[in-house]
């Protein structure tokens, strides 16, 4: 038995990041860029005003003062007017900023008769402009290798021109769940039987991380339906099996991926819930056997698997992501594992939701995070903390 950290790491030694492509930004979404991209052009591109107004010298405008209009820019093409001492030219939000002004007055701050406006308040320079390359510069880094590309970044790449980025490889998975006593949602449950819910899981978790599910299959406790499943399951870059994979007489995954020729790099690890996970290695598959139970395979999946996932596609954060809490309870871990703490973080407060146990998946189903506790560890309550979010 090895600790996480190193079964992390080994599992992460192993992985390497798939072949990039050249995707259009909006097909783009979800994956992560393999390179670094530069802005083309400043943001905004040119002065320009923030408001329907006008534009005017701020100098000029003291309250009361009088001012001829003498043009009007919309937002569109650039009609290169100019403001002198004295005048003002009507402007919309976005228009270009005339020659000489330095200021936008609102145009609920005037009043106007014909082509003369009152100005009502003082103005300073500056006002409501928007100056070239206040949000952006020119050659600034807009996106970084390994990151994700989201909604609000494939609109900034689309602001600079592009309209393709290079992202990582997919990562298509073949899920196997195990066990005689497996029946699919939807059927009659026969007596001893449960429904299979790990597979609706796992795959849920894995269109997540944005793995694409190939297959999903059950099956029997016996060797030749998993030598089948197995060889089903290397026309895909990972397989993940539930089930069977702990020591009794009807857990039989390990022997079958031998039999097959398969490499074992990990059996067993320090954790709770979910010391008896498998990583190996099946041809040019990965594979992780993980816990039959569904809240182990549920923490083994986000420790082990999901960063896998990640560095196939390309990203350079692998972690779940993390938040302070303050602990609603006293919690202590007596055991000699690791242990990963299910819960609820509510405006800042972490609780333990429910049973504590492998099995638990109601409270499992109403909990948004996570809190490991070495083992010996004690917490009490009202101290602050840290918990994984997913």
């Amino acid at each position: 038995m090895i600790s996480e950290e190193d079964a992390r790491a080994k599992i992460l030694e192993i992985v390497r990041p798939f072949s990039s492509r050249r995707l259009s930004i909006l097909e783009a979404l979800g994956r992560f860029a393999v390179q670094d991209y530069f802005a083309r052009l400043p943001l905004p591109m040119f002065d320009n005003s923030a408001m329907d107004g006008y534009a005017v010298i701020a100098s000029d405008c003291q309250k009361g003062a009088r001012l001829q209009v003498v043009g009007e820019q919309p937002a569109g093409a650039d009609r290169k007017l100019r403001v002198s001492n004295g005048n003002t030219v009507r402007i919309f939000t976005g228009a270009p900023m005339p020659a000489g002004a330095d200021a936008i007055v609102m145009q609920e701050d005037i009043t106007r008769s014909g082509d003369e406006i009152v100005v009502n308040i003082a103005v300073a320079a500056g006002e409501f402009v928007r100056q070239r390359g206040c949000d952006l510069g020119e050659g600034q880094k807009i996106l970084t290798a390994g990151e994700g590309i989201t909604a609000a970044m494939a609109a900034l790449l689309a602001s600079q021109g592009f309209d393709e980025v290079m992202v990582g490889g997919d990562v298509c998975a073949a899920i196997i769940s195990t066990g005689d006593e497996l029946a699919n949602p939807g059927e009659k449950l026969q007596p001893g039987q449960i429904y299979d819910s790990n597979s609706t899981l796992l795959q849920g978790l894995l269109q997540r991380a944005g793995a694409i599910v190939a297959l999903t299959q059950q099956c029997k406790d016996d060797a030749d339906s998993l030598r089948k499943a197995f060889e089903a399951g290397t026309r895909s870059e990972i397989i993940i099996v539930t089930g069977g994979v702990s020591v009794g007489e009807r857990d039989l995954v390990q022997a079958a991926l031998r039999n097959l020729g398969a490499k074992i790099d990990i059996w067993r690890v320090a954790i709770k819930p979910g010391k008896p996970f498998l990583f190996g290695q099946l041809r040019n598959s990965l594979v992780f056997g993980l816990p039959g139970n569904p809240v182990s395979a549920f923490v083994t999946f986000l420790q082990f698997v999901r960063p896998a996932v990640l560095k196939m596609m390309g990203a350079a954060d692998l972690e779940l992501p993390k938040a302070p809490a303050r602990l609603v309870v006293d919690l202590r871990n007596d055991g000699d594992r690791a242990h990963y703490f299910r819960g609820r973080l509510d405006h800042g407060n972490f609780t333990p939701i429910g049973r504590q146990e492998s099995h638990a998946l109601f409270g499992l189903s109403q909990s948004n995070a996570l809190l490991r506790l070495a083992s010996g560890e004690i917490r009490k309550q009202n101290d602050l903390v840290k918990v994984e979010l997913w």
